[in-house]
């Protein structure tokens, strides 16, 4: 459809940096406004009202994607969330990595960007960290682990999509969408904060048909992409180190769209503010855990935003399948770390001895 527009001087790739700019703004914004965050709607202690918002978002972007699928704007068929050979391992593991990873960094990494635009310097580092480990799995060194992982497969056949159960694509799209509003409308969130929510599942959609569709170019095509955050932000990482030797493309426009969005928000709310770590031992405990994100979210294919925002509403199981990794994970850790916190604040069980004299 691009090439209808009749641009001479800009390509596909190049107006999809800035189509994924104004993605990025309105995200930031409003994750910031809503405290988007899935950890928190996982083991957040005001976890019913950040589950409702997180809920909202999905069955807006379930209806809006679904409704695309269905009007034949956009097709997930050669999508890699629908591939016959589901790499069961790599997403399994990965999202459990990645679960643990964003317990230890309080923050999923679209939270953590956007706590970044917003002043969180802790945040930044575990970004920068994310980006770096994240590279290493898709072009670096860690490479080989993930090829490795990748290969352990197995086939679907055509059951590579929730569509392909018994009542097809539109059952299933009901129950996730009723499921979803059930969950936000009993959240006890005010219309504002859900109506906001609303609009962060409406990106969705709007990042689908817009490089699937708008921004579709038969002679120069581009990927089809939406709300991500794993790849686009190695992307970015590589194009500000490399800027003169690669193009920007959708993932760089996003990223910065999202901290540009987020701190233009912070900064009229007045929400606005450095922080930074507190000691040695937290300082550690966030970048292990962004080490496990950044490789984690590679081999899932994704982070809760990227396999789980975006990627439930393709009806795909891969991204089914990584989300549930991911909440296990999470769930998982939060327990061990509970579990330990109360081992070494529980009193002793017998009277400490007294120093020799």
């Amino acid at each position: 459809m691009f090439e209808t527009f009749g641009f001479d001087d800009t390509t596909a790739k190049e107006a999809s940096v800035w189509f994924a700019l104004a993605m990025g703004i309105l995200f930031g914004a409003l994750a910031q406004l809503t405290r988007f965050c899935f950890r928190r709607a996982l083991i957040g202690e005001d976890r019913r009202q950040a589950a409702g918002i997180w809920a909202m978002a999905l069955a807006v972007a379930v209806i809006g994607t679904q409704a695309a699928v269905t009007l034949g704007w956009i097709s997930f068929d050669a999508h890699r969330l629908l591939a016959t050979d589901l790499p069961v391992l790599a997403i399994v593991l990965g999202g459990l990595m990645f679960g643990i990873g964003m317990v230890l960094t309080r923050g999923c990494v679209s939270r953590l960007m956007v706590l970044s635009g917003s002043g969180n310097l802790r945040a930044a580092m575990v970004v920068i960290v994310f980006a770096i480990v994240a590279h290493a799995a898709l072009k670096g060194v860690l490479a080989p682990l993930r090829v490795a992982l990748g290969s352990v497969t197995l086939d679907l056949g055509e059951m590579t999509s929730l569509a392909a159960l018994p009542g097809g694509a539109v059952f299933w799209s009901i129950v996730l969408v009723a499921g979803s509003l059930s969950l936000a409308l009993r959240s006890g969130n005010s219309v504002l904060p859900l109506a906001g929510a609303a609009l962060i599942g409406l990106l969705v959609p709007l990042g689908w048909v817009g490089t699937g569709y708008v921004l579709f170019d038969d002679f120069d095509p581009i990927a089809m992409e939406s709300l991500s955050f794993t790849a686009p932000t190695a992307e970015t990482l590589f194009y500000g180190i490399a800027a003169s030797a690669i193009p920007a493309g959708f993932g760089t426009g996003l990223v910065m769209g999202v901290l540009a969005g987020a701190a233009l928000a912070a900064l009229l709310t007045g929400g606005f503010k450095w922080q930074s770590f507190e000691n040695p031992g937290q300082t550690g405990r966030y970048m292990a855990g962004a080490v496990l994100m950044g490789l984690g979210g590679v081999l899932a294919g994704g982070c809760t935003v990227g396999a789980g925002l975006a990627g439930i509403p393709t009806l795909g199981i891969a991204a089914v399948l990584a989300l549930a990794s991911i909440a296990l994970g999470g769930l998982a850790a939060n327990r061990l770390l509970n579990a330990s916190s109360s081992e070494f604040a529980a009193p002793p069980t017998r009277p400490a001895q007294q120093p020799e004299v």
